[in-house]
């Protein structure tokens, strides 16, 4: 049974912690480098087996020193559930998934996954054990609504959580928000993806540790504070997203330009012309209200 957000009834039970943060869609641990390196206390999830074991092998010192904690398996709606199909694609190994609709897309734009089994995570579990984190970045294909669901289940929200924003319709953006907003998030911004890598972390930071550090490939960049431009209320973050879903239904993952390959061939000369993603994707950011009646934002 898939559970709904409802705030009126919170379990009190996991506490916050300042100093932790959720990287769901571990991947190769592009993102787990920068909080680790930041000083934060990471909790990686990633259904890959594969992935799981690269990063138990890259983050060997963090898994001693318990600076990283690695939860391998897929996070499904539900909670009896032992395990679960997952499509792994073995090219484009950051569209793994278990949703067969989002497996069905990839086959149109060219890229056949692989079904295996693999253990189902609860997530609502998962924050019982672990705490609420502080930011909590969720891109896992198909279930990033899942993982917001569960948070109304706990008293305390992150201050930052990211998701990744839908490309195919306006409507779902529409139920994103609602969700961030029934969790009590009031600020908001819409972060391109593409361009983060090769980019530096600010300096001074504003979160965590002040390094010199550069994003890697497939990395989804800064949080919080250290994100730059405005926040944005409701209106001013949908207007945002109806400007950027002229690109999208041109050039969006299920349209001609992707599907044909003769097209895909057009597209991808665009974009060296042009030197930047078309469309590119975003995550979208928010920032919960109780930060910003603490820091005496608006």
């Amino acid at each position: 049974m898939s559970e709904t957000a409802s705030p009126t009834q919170p379990d009190p039970a996991p506490a916050k912690h300042p100093d932790l943060i959720f990287d769901l869609g571990m991947h190769r641990g592009e993102d787990t480098q920068f909080y680790l390196a930041k000083g934060f206390r990471v909790i990686a999830f990633e259904a890959d087996p594969d992935l799981v074991n690269q990063c138990r092998e890259r983050f060997a010192a963090e898994l001693t020193t318990g600076q990283l904690r690695i939860v391998a398996g897929a996070i499904v709606a539900d909670p009896d559930a032992a395990s679960v199909t997952f499509y792994k694609n073995p090219v484009v190994t950051v569209w793994g998934t278990t949703d067969p609709a989002w497996q069905a897309r990839n086959a149109r734009m060219g890229w056949e996954s692989e079904e295996i089994t693999v253990p189902a995570v609860n997530f609502t579990r998962c924050l019982r054990e672990f705490g609420v984190p502080y930011f909590i970045k969720i891109d896992i294909e198909g279930a990033d609504l899942l993982c917001l669901r569960s948070l109304a289940k706990c008293a305390e929200r992150p201050d930052y959580v990211s998701i990744e924003s839908s490309k195919t319709a306006l409507t779902a953006i529409a139920e994103e928000l609602d969700i961030l907003e029934q969790l009590g998030y009031t600020a908001f911004k819409a972060v391109q993806q593409a361009t983060i890598p090769g980019t530096r972390a600010p300096r001074p930071a504003r979160e965590g540790a002040d390094i010199n550090y550069v994003m890697e490939y497939d990395a989804s960049g800064l949080f919080g504070r250290d994100l730059p431009g405005p926040w944005l209320d409701r209106a001013d973050i949908e207007r945002q997203y109806r400007r950027i879903f002229w690109g999208y239904r041109v050039f969006g993952n299920d349209t001609f330009m992707r599907t044909n390959r003769y097209a895909r061939k057009l597209w991808r000369v665009l974009q060296r012309i042009t030197r930047r993603p078309i469309p590119g994707w975003y995550d979208t950011h928010a920032r919960h209200g109780s930060v910003a009646e603490q820091d005496g934002l608006n």
